[in-house]
């Protein structure tokens, strides 16, 4: 039941963020539960072998490469999910450090 909470919140950050950055479009509700679906398969599966990949370049810029990699996941999942747009790199960047702060802000209201 908690995982399906958590599901649903991180739709809801996914939407709110979307609305927030005029870089990022979704086009509804059902769009922002596939991506949240879609960005926690993709973060399980592919983003630790990327992290084991990119390990050098990542001590070396003290961490701030995983920036780098989860603004990549996320145009991945633009790629993947009909309905969810990011307009750039940059925008992608933007989207995971605003999404962090909206996932952390709503955990705290809900959880």
């Amino acid at each position: 039941m908690t995982l399906l909470i958590k599901w649903l919140v991180n739709a809801l950050a996914i939407g709110i963020t979307a609305y927030l950055l005029p870089g990022v479009a979704i086009s509804g509700f059902f769009a922002a539960l596939v991506t949240a679906l879609v960005l926690g398969l993709v973060n399980i599966f592919i983003k630790p072998l990327l992290l084991l990949l990119t390990l050098p370049i990542n001590i070396l810029t003290l961490g701030l490469f995983t920036l780098v990699i989860n603004a990549l996941m996320i145009m991945l999942v633009a790629a993947i999910v009909p309905g969810f747009m990011v307009r750039g790199f940059w925008w992608a960047l933007l989207f995971g450090l605003v999404l962090a702060v909206v996932n952390y802000i709503l955990d705290i209201i809900f959880f």
